[in-house]
């Protein structure tokens, strides 16, 4: 059974944009709270928490929130048949049963991942493909 994980499930690039502004002060409280567990002291924070680490934070959560779908080959076969038109874009080998997938609308691509053993890692890795592939482009 088809098994769904994550929330964010964006259909147009206006609303890649919006969910991606929303998880903007989420990253900063993270990133700040991740430091003040690490004690580090105000001038360390202010040298090393830059910028760039918040974004990167940002761009992490986002694509960790998005809704991917996790089954075996037959699953996937029909999550293809949802989207006849649409690109596939599979990763990893034909010969496992584990098939990580997530659709991105505005680009009309099925990105799947396969996996044997290891769904967690499946899904880490798709979210992380789909990101840098697909939502870097329209942010």
């Amino acid at each position: 059974m088809t098994e769904t994980r994550g929330l964010l499930a964006p259909e147009t690039a206006a609303e890649v944009r919006e969910r991606f502004e929303a998880v903007g002060t989420p990253a900063q409280t993270v990133t700040r709270e991740i430091a003040r567990a690490m004690e580090f002291p105000k001038e360390e924070y202010d040298e090393r928490v830059t910028g760039e680490v918040v974004a990167t934070a940002r761009d992490a959560l986002f694509a960790s929130l998005l809704r991917v779908e996790v089954g075996d080959r037959e699953e996937f076969a029909d999550a293809k048949r949802d989207y006849p038109d649409a690109e596939v874009l599979e990763n990893g080998s034909p010969d496992v049963d584990g098939v990580a997938w997530h659709y991105v609308p505005f680009a009309d691509v099925l990105v799947a991942t396969t996996f044997q053993n290891e769904p967690d890692a499946a899904v880490a890795t798709l979210r992380r493909i789909a990101f840098g592939k697909f939502y870097r482009d329209v942010l």
